[in-house]
């Protein structure tokens, strides 16, 4: 299998509602995620068994936010567009020479499959730069349905 690539692809144009978090350590995203979770069932969109879209943008935010804690350098910057074409989620860190690496040919148990995860939930991934700060983002849907739907 070649190298997997994580396209380098501006920022779309996201309108909406923005929530931001601005992270200095791993310790300090479950109160990140939680505040996520409770934003998500204030605008009606509480975890659903039947349609776990709200679950990924969770699932995605801790992925790419643990990955800039990780391998960028902080501060991290987390941010959710809630727009009403979907979910726009932009993580930036002060690496903007570490370009994201999905991993290739490991095995799933040892990790580092985070990326590959992401790209499966998102109708569009992509990563650039700007000044001195890298943005990894996701567009997710704000239902599988629409996820289906788009990728039909």
């Amino acid at each position: 299998m070649g190298r997997l690539r994580w396209p380098l692809r501006p920022l779309p144009d996201g309108r909406g509602e923005v929530w931001r978090w601005r992270l200095r350590s791993l310790a300090e995203l479950p109160a990140a995620r939680a505040g996520l979770r409770h934003r998500l069932g204030d605008v009606g969109l509480p975890h659903d068994e039947e349609d776990p879209a709200s679950e990924q943008l969770v699932l995605a935010f801790d992925e790419l936010a643990s990955n800039a804690l990780r391998h960028g350098a902080s501060p991290v910057v987390a941010t959710v567009v809630a727009g009403s074409g979907g979910w726009l989620l932009d993580v930036s860190d002060r690496a903007p020479g570490a370009m994201p690496a999905p991993a290739v040919d490991r095995d799933p148990a040892k990790g580092g499959m985070g990326l590959q995860l992401v790209a499966r939930l998102s109708v569009a991934h992509g990563w650039y730069v700007d000044e001195d700060r890298k943005h990894v983002w996701a567009c997710l849907p704000t239902s599988t349905a629409e996820r289906e739907y788009a990728l039909a």
